[in-house]
Parts: C-alpha cells; structure tokens; sequence
C-alpha cells in the first residue's frame, strides 16, 4: 500500500469510525479504516443500546440484516443501598411500534455487521493493524504509519475514531491525554439464559427488552452507575466509575461488579445463568468541558476520543455513530468544493456538530460532571440511604403513628446534610441540570 493516497484514512472501527468511514466512502471517497482487533469488535464484548435514529441517517435499512437483540420498551431507574432499591420505571405499549427506537445489541456482533457495510460501500478495511504514528508535513497531518510497515499511508484527512483512551492524537500533540476525571472504567459480564426465563423474570413478550440503569452505595461513595441490559438469549450486567476514584480509593472495580451481582434487588434476575464473557472498557465522563479540539490541519477527532458522552443520559453510542457521520459529510463537502482538508475548511465539521444535538446536549448538562464527583458521598452514599429509610419509613405498618415515621425521616435528613446543605444541594443540582 506504499505509494497510495487516500482521501481519507480513519483510525478505529467502532461506533464512531464505521459512522464516518460509511459516510464517506458510500459517496464515492477512497477510504481506508484500520482497527487494531482481528475483526472489528472483537475487543469489545460488551452489550449496549443502539438508538435507531442515528443509525436511520446513515444506513436506513438497518433493520433488514442488522444483529439485533430486543427493542425496549421498559426503563428501570435504581437507587440502592445494601440490601434495598428505591425506583420508577417507565413501561409503554406504544414502544412495541413497528419501527423500535432504541435496541440492545451485543457489539462485537454489530461492529462486525457495521463493518461489512463499510466495505461493500467501497471502503478498504485493515484489522490486526496498529497505526502507530500521525505522519505530519509543515504542521498538517498528511497520513499514518503503521506496525505493518514504516512507510507512510498517505492521505488527504486522517479521522481519529480510537476511542477514549486512543493515543495516537496525543502523541503527535494535537490534544491531550483525557485525565483520569474524565475516563470512568466500566467492568461488564454477558450472562447467557434461555429467552424464555429473560422473559419470565423481566415480565417481557417476544423481542421486548428491559434496561435497569442504578446508582448508590453500590458503587461506595464513588461516582458511578451499574447497568443491566436484557438480550436475547443473555443479560449484559456492569458498572463502571472514574478512574481518579478508583485510585484514590484502591478499591476493585471486579469486587464492585461482584456485590453488583450479589444484591438482593439483582441476584435473583441472573440466578443460574452462565458467564462467558467479560471485559473492561474506559468511557469518557468528562463532558462538554472535557472536549477536546475536533479538527485541525488535514485531522478530525469523532467519538469517544472527542469525549463525546452524555454521562446525565448515558447515552454514547448515538453521540459517536452521529459525530463520526457529521465529520464524513463535512469532509465530502469540502471536497466537493474542490476546497484543501486545512484547519480552516475542516471547521465545517465542528460548525455541523455545534448545531446538531450532540453539543446542544453536552453544552446543557456541562456542570453535571463536576458536580457529582465533588460530592460523589452525598449523591452516591448519603441519599441513597436516606431515600431507602424514608420509604421503609413510609412502607412499615407497626402501629407507629404516621407523624413519628415523618419526623424521624426529616430528623434523619437534617442530621446527615443539615438544612443548609440539603437546601444547597438542591440548588446545585437544579443549576447543573438546567
């Protein structure tokens, strides 16, 4: 491949990567995708949503041959203590649509799929490829080296899709290293269950699924969430917090996994089944002030390595796939007008993202971050036992009169945060969130 040029080369075939390399070559650019893996997603065990929508924009027959597991139609919110959960759920019929919006599915099967559509669009894809190194001339990114070979891969945009802990944009100074207050590691198990007793157990018919997203002591005064995604035939279970916290606290991120499983309110879901996957995966938390720079010189950065995830909404996924398809439009057009891949054309790309939802959304939640791991104890310890006592509290019938129960909840709110501090925790949450 010395001596070739591309229009564009980009680096990971993720979520982000295959959204741009589609985008671009089913226009007619000559691209070239390299990913590190044997195949793509073959690093990345994991299960996930996959918002419809997003996916629609770039590949509107997706859900002819695409790998999916259930459509959603119930979301459980937890908040857990040791041995309890207080929740709202949200269930609807209206979600059993003929056109689902959102779905679980397990990645290393739908990168692959996403991928098989990158090449047929034209795309040429390298795995088991490592670019080592961005090759640059006068200050602009001209191409890639490899491990395969010392030369230089030539071309006119390189997209850096590596993910949130992708180094090859660090390395050659064009943004910096994420921090570890900006990365959250997150440890996930597949546990494999016959369909019929996913369905039994989470009261779900056909393809219906069922996510349960949770919060509190299980994540000991760190901040973080856990997860449980229903599959076909699995359940998709993890839980993930900043990587400063697991270095200030020296705690195990496989021992939070395993008092995960081990609760109460879980145990009984997973009872029986089998684990055959597990891994670790960084996800960017940082935020709209985490972002990085998006573009420059003949580069553009879309993804996880831009930081592009809704922590508040968890959503990440939809960020990537619509990053990675605006910066492959952005690149066609300025390429359509003839126009050069400088620092200045490329700006289209951030212009288009600015206007799109992504950075609408990131821009509005962008204290969220800070807040909540300045005073992860409170939202991640102090409340949750509050809110689990006050609902025993209100559950228990012992013959204490109801005003008792109430004024030991209030007592008990007052003395963990004392008026002031529950009236300034108030305020800071409503601040952020606005």
């Amino acid at each position: 491949m010395s001596g070739e040029k591309f229009d564009a080369i980009v680096i990971g075939a993720g979520m982000a990567g295959n959204a741009a390399a589609y985008t671009m070559a089913s226009r007619g650019l000559k691209v070239l995708q390299l990913e590190r893996g044997e195949y793509p997603g073959s690093k990345n065990v994991q299960g996930a949503i996959m918002y419809a929508n997003m996916l629609e924009k770039i590949i509107p027959n997706f859900r002819d041959d695409a790998p999916l597991e259930r459509h959603l139609v119930e979301q459980r919110f937890w908040m857990m203590d040791d041995t309890s959960h207080v929740g709202i759920q949200y269930r609807s019929d209206d979600f059993n649509e003929s056109t689902p919006e959102r779905y679980t599915i397990i990645r290393a099967q739908f990168d692959r799929w996403f991928s098989r559509k990158v090449r047929e669009a034209g795309a040429t894809v390298l795995c088991e490829t490592t670019a080592t190194e961005l090759a640059q001339e006068g200050g602009k990114v001209i191409g890639v080296r490899t491990d395969r070979t010392g030369d230089v891969i030539l071309a006119d945009t390189v997209v850096l899709a590596e993910g949130a802990n992708g180094l090859l944009g660090a390395r050659a100074g064009l943004r910096q290293t994420p921090t570890s207050e900006s990365v959250a590691l997150a440890v996930k198990e597949i546990h494999f269950l016959p369909e019929d007793v996913i369905d039994q157990r989470f009261g779900l018919h056909g393809n219906e699924g069922c996510v349960i997203e949770a919060a509190g002591t299980i994540s000991r005064g760190m901040a973080g969430l856990a997860f449980l995604y229903t599959n076909k035939e699995s359940i998709s279970l993890g839980i993930g917090c900043l990587v400063s916290d697991f270095a200030a606290t020296c705690e195990s991120p496989y021992e939070l996994l395993e008092a995960f499983k081990n609760h109460p309110s879980i145990k009984h879901l997973i009872a029986d089944s089998e684990v055959k996957e597990y891994a670790a995966h960084l996800i960017p938390e940082g935020g709209y002030k985490a972002i990085p720079a998006l573009f420059g010189d003949g580069w553009v950065v879309v993804g996880d390595a831009a930081q592009l995830n809704n922590a508040v909404h968890r959503e990440g996924s939809n960020l990537a796939m619509t990053s990675g398809r605006i910066a492959g439009e952005a690149i066609f057009e300025v390429k359509s007008r003839g126009g050069r891949m400088t620092k200045r054309n490329l700006a289209l790309y951030k212009t288009m993202l600015d206007d799109s939802f992504v950075i609408k959304d990131l821009r509005k939640y962008k204290d969220m971050p800070a807040l909540l791991h300045t005073n992860s104890r409170n939202f991640f310890m102090t409340y949750p036992k509050l809110m689990s006592e006050a609902s025993k509290n209100f559950m228990r019938v012992d013959g204490t009169p109801k005003i008792e129960n109430e004024r030991a909840t209030t007592a008990a709110f007052i003395k963990a945060r004392s008026r002031w501090g529950l009236v300034s925790d108030a305020v800071r949450l409503a601040l952020a969130w606005r």
